[in-house]
């Protein structure tokens, strides 16, 4: 079936409407980042350049770590960014631009997000990194789509929703496991983590500026919740998305931030530049093990 141009917009150069990439300069390993300014952090350990785009927050280069392809992408804040880059992504690798079929041989991208994040447990110390084993998605955007049902956990998501007494005028949230062999990749340097993804910084996340709380107890709500021997680590605002999508799209995809602030401590380095360079380095070497 052929895709029609009002669905998938494909630019002139032949390259991706949002991401300005073209098909033959994806890489199979690819690494998002939040912030633009972040991608430029790779060009030292990156030889083989073949490619760089910037459009809008989306800026991107793929080249070689190790003898091995890799694209790094910036995605900017959200979830709804995360919808545009991984259906371009995926595009990008299973449908083919010049026909607007989707291929007949499935093609699988590992995804990797690197970024920050708040802790909400006292043992979790500033600087330290959590992976993501599952995205708590709170923003809503996966129930968009057909067959959410296939790929999320039902159980923890009834608990959760019974010991938060969630309010009825909030998106239902969706649990999803990260890909577990990207997971075991780094058990040995991560905190294991359940991670709410946030659909904003500050109400969405329990923080009170000058406006109230539709769910005034959330945090501790969301501290005292565990299931299965799992409970909630910290806070971000892509994880859940990515995590969905990617499971949907047939992807390996997970999460690692690294953390910046301690919600239950109330402490907070935002002179953490050296952490997140140190874990752009520990995802290079993952990906490329």
């Amino acid at each position: 079936m052929r895709i029609p141009e009002s669905e998938l917009i494909i630019n002139s150069d032949g390259s991706a409407f949002h991401l300005h990439i073209k098909p033959e300069h994806l890489a199979d390993n690819i690494i998002l980042v939040g912030d633009p300014g972040r991608v430029e952090m790779f060009s030292p350990y990156l030889t083989d350049i073949e490619s760089r785009t910037a459009s809008r927050e989306f800026v991107s280069v793929t080249g070689k770590y190790r003898g091995k392809r890799i694209t790094a992408l910036s995605t900017g804040i959200g979830t709804d960014n995360i919808d545009i880059v991984m259906t371009e992504l995926d595009a990008l690798a299973n449908v083919d631009f010049k026909t607007r079929e989707v291929r007949p041989e499935h093609r699988t991208l590992t995804v990797l997000r690197i970024g920050t994040t708040g802790a909400i447990q006292p043992d979790i110390p500033l600087g330290s990194f959590i992976f993501s084993h599952i995205s708590v998605g709170c923003d809503g955007l996966l129930n968009w789509y057909a067959d959410r049902d296939k790929i999320v956990l039902p159980g923890f998501e009834e608990a959760f929703k019974k010991h938060c007494n969630w309010n009825v005028h909030l998106p239902d949230p969706y649990f999803v496991k990260a890909d577990e062999e990207l997971a075991k990749r780094f058990e040995d340097c991560t905190v294991k983590g359940m991670t709410i993804a946030a659909s904003g910084f500050y109400g969405p996340q329990g923080r009170v500026v000058r406006l109230h709380l539709a769910m005034p107890d959330m945090l501790k709500d969301f501290e005292t919740f565990s299931y299965e021997g799992y409970r909630i680590t910290n806070f971000e605002m892509e994880g859940s998305a990515l995590a969905g999508l990617a499971a949907q799209l047939g992807h390996k995809a997970g999460t690692v931030c690294c953390v910046i602030a301690n919600r239950y401590l109330k402490d907070a380095n935002t002179d953490y530049k050296a952490k997140v360079a140190e874990l752009v380095k520990l995802a290079l070497d993952k990906l490329t093990d």
